[in-house]
C-alpha cells in the first residue's frame, strides 16, 4: 500500500526533488511574508513552522492531500464515537473525557461525569483531611502504580504544573525492577502514604507486583491487613479483583474500553494529578484539551494546528527523508514531554500494515526522541549540527515559565532562539575557512567548522506552563499522531507489537525458574538464562 492520491504523491516527489538544492534562508527571501503566512495558532499556542524545506508549491499540495484524505471528517468520526479502532472494534473517545462532542454520547457522558464527581469528592475529602489513613494521619504523599500511559501522562503533568501543587506529593513507580519502588518508598511513611494503582485489566504484571510488594511495606509498617484499603485507589473495570485487596468499591474508578492506555490521563487514571495539583488543577487541564478539541473541530485546513504538525510530519519523513524526529522543550518542568510522546507517537503509528492488513510500501512513524533545555546542547546538538542523519525537530519555547531568575529565563530563551536559527543557517564554508584562518589552520582542517544548516523544524511557543496551555499542547500532538495515521492508512488505535514480549516473558519466567525445560530456546539466550539463574542461586 502507498501514500494515495498517486498523482499527489508524484508531485510532492518532485516537489521535494526541487527544494532539496534549496536553503530556507533564500525562501524567506523570495516570500518577505513567510514568517506570518506560515504559522498557525490555537488555545495558546502557536507554531511557527516558517523554517521547514517547504515552498508555497509544495504546501498547496499538501492541502489538498489532507483533503483528498478527508482529514476533518476523520477528526469527526473520532469525536462521534465510530468504531475507528478497526482492529478492536471500538471507538477512541479520549476527547469525550474533556467535554468534546458530549451531546453526541449522554450515557457515556453521564458515566464519566458521574466518574469525575466522585474523583472530585475523594479528592476534596482527602485535601480537607476528612479522609485520612488508617492510624487517622492526614495523607502527605501518592505513590501512582502504573506503567505507559498509567504512568507516562500523570508524571509529566505532575512535574510541569509542580507549581500548581495542593497538599500531596508525588511519586511514580513503573518499572518492575524492586530498586525503583524501594528507592521511592525508602523515605516515606506508611502511614500517611496513598497508592493509587492504574490497571484497567488489574493484570498489568508490572503494576501489580509492585502494588502487592506496596502492600507487604504498608503492612511491614504496621498497618492492619484488613486497614490496608485505606491507603489504596483503584483505577480498573475489575472491581471484584480490586476488592481481594481489600479496596472498597467507592475507591475503584473505571477505565473504560473506549480509552487507550496513551490517552488516559484525562480519564480517572489521572486522579494523581488531581491529588497533587488540586481539583481545579485538573478541570483546567481539561479545559485546556477540550479547547484545543474545538479549535481542530473547527478550524480550516491551513489553520488547524495540529493538521499541519501531521502534514509537516509526513512531509519531512516521506518527502525530504527526516529519519527522526527530535522535540527539546526548552523549559526543565517539560522534561518528562519527549519521553510521554514517545509512547504517544510511537506506539500509535508504529505500524507495517494498513488497517487492513495490507503490507506498506512506506515507513510510518519517525523515531522520536528528546530532552529538555540545554542539557541536549552539550550532549547530541553536535549530531544535530555536524552529523549525517537527517532530522526535523520541534523546539518548544514557553514565553512565561515560571518566577525564577528572569536573568537565568532570557538566557534560556536565548538559546532556544539561537539554537532555531543555528539548525536554519549553520556555518557556510566562507565562515569556516575564515575561522579557521584566525585559528592557524589551513583550507583543509578549516572544513570542521562548517555547519550545513538548513534543517527544517518548527518552532511550538506555548504562552505559559500553565494547566490550560500544557492540556492543549497534550491534545495538539494527540491530534497529530491520529491526523499522521488516517494520512499513512494505519489504525494508531492497537498496540499488538507490545503483546509478543509478554507472552515470550511469561516463557522465561518458567525458564529462570528451572521448570521450562519443554520451552522453545535458542542457544544465546538459554545461555544467558544459565548464567542469571547461576547468580541468583542461593
Amino acid at each position: 500500500m502507498a501514500i494515495t492520491p498517486a498523482a499527489l504523491h508524484s508531485t510532492l516527489m518532485q516537489a521535494a526533488d526541487a527544494l532539496k538544492s534549496q536553503r530556507i534562508e533564500g525562501l524567506f527571501d523570495a516570500t518577505p511574508d513567510r514568517a506570518s503566512r506560515y504559522r498557525c495558532e490555537a488555545a495558546g499556542l502557536t507554531l511557527d513552522f516558517s523554517k521547514h524545506l517547504l515552498d508555497d508549491e509544495a504546501w498547496q499540495t499538501l492541502l489538498e492531500l489532507s483533503d483528498e484524505q478527508a482529514l476533518p471528517t476523520a477528526f469527526t468520526s473520532l469525536t462521534d464515537g465510530e468504531m475507528i479502532n478497526t482492529s478492536e472494534h471500538r471507538p477512541a473517545l479520549h476527547t469525550l473525557l474533556r467535554g468534546t462532542a458530549r451531546d453526541q454520547h449522554p450515557e457515556k457522558s453521564k458515566e464519566v461525569e458521574d466518574t469525575l464527581a466522585r474523583m472530585a469528592a475523594l479528592v476534596d475529602s482527602i485535601h480537607s483531611g476528612a479522609t485520612t489513613g488508617s492510624s487517622g494521619q492526614p495523607f502527605t504523599d501518592v505513590v501512582n502504580l502504573g506503567i505507559g500511559g498509567s504512568d507516562l501522562g500523570p508524571r509529566l503533568v505532575c512535574e510541569a504544573l509542580q507549581s500548581e501543587a495542593a497538599s500531596l506529593k508525588p511519586h511514580f513507580v513503573a518499572n518492575i525492577d524492586p530498586d525503583d519502588l524501594d528507592s521511592t518508598l525508602a523515605p516515606l511513611d506508611p502511614g500517611t502514604t496513598l497508592f493509587a494503582i492504574c490497571s484497567k485489566s488489574f493484570s498489568t504484571e508490572e503494576t501489580l507486583s509492585n502494588g502487592e510488594r506496596a502492600i507487604r511495606w504498608l503492612q511491614a509498617g504496621g498497618i492492619r491487613e484488613q486497614a490496608v484499603g485505606a491507603h489504596l485507589i483503584a483505577v480498573t473495570t475489575q472491581v471484584a479483583k480490586a476488592g481481594d485487596w481489600h479496596i472498597p468499591p467507592e475507591r475503584c474508578f473505571p477505565l473504560w474500553d473506549w480509552v487507550g492506555g496513551r490517552y488516559s490521563l484525562w480519564s480517572a487514571v489521572g486522579i494523581s494529578i488531581a491529588l497533587t495539583l488540586g481539583w481545579q488543577s485538573f478541570q483546567r487541564l481539561l479545559y485546556g484539551a477540550h479547547s484545543l478539541d474545538m479549535h481542530t473541530l473547527a478550524a480550516s485546513h491551513a489553520e488547524n494546528l495540529p493538521m499541519v504538525m501531521a502534514l509537516l510530519e509526513l512531509w519531512q519523513t516521506h518527502y525530504i527523508g527526516a529519519h527522526t524526529h527530535v522535540v527539546l522543550p526548552y523549559a526543565q518542568r517539560l522534561a518528562h514531554l519527549p519521553d510521554f510522546l514517545q509512547q504517544l507517537t510511537m506506539e500509535s503509528n508504529g505500524k507495517r500494515v494498513s488497517s487492513s492488513g495490507e503490507p506498506l510500501a512506506h515507513d510510518t512513524a519517525p523515531v522520536l526522541w528528546g530532552s529538555a533545555g540545554t542539557i541536549g546542547q552539550h550532549s547530541y546538538y553536535q549530531l544535530l549540527h555536524q552529523g549525517t542523519q537527517s532530522f526535523s525537530a520541534d523546539i518548544i519555547l514557553p514565553l512565561r515559565s515560571g518566577e525564577g531568575d528572569r536573568d537565568a529565563r532570557r538566557a534560556l530563551a536565548a538559546h532556544a532562539l539561537a539554537q532555531s536559527r543555528a539548525l536554519m543557517v549553520g556555518r557556510p564554508p566562507k565562515e569556516a575557512l575564515q575561522l579557521g584562518a584566525e585559528r592557524g589552520f589551513d583550507e583543509s582542517s578549516s572544513r570542521q567548522f562548517e555547519l550545513p544548516g538548513n534543517h527544517s523544524h518548527s518552532l511550538l511557543i506555548m504562552d505559559a506552563i500553565t494547566p490550560e496551555c500544557l492540556g492543549a499542547l497534550i491534545a495538539a500532538y494527540e491530534h497529530k499522531t491520529y491526523f499522521l495515521a488516517v494520512l499513512l492508512g494505519i489504525n494508531p488505535f492497537d498496540q499488538w507489537g507490545v503483546e509478543l514480549g509478554k507472552v515470550i516473558a511469561g516463557q522465561m519466567q518458567s525458564v529462570l525458574i528451572g521448570t521450562g525445560s519443554k520451552v522453545e530456546m535458542d542457544p544465546a539466550t538459554l545461555a544467558a538464562a544459565k548464567a542469571w539463574r547461576a547468580a541468583n542461586t542461593d
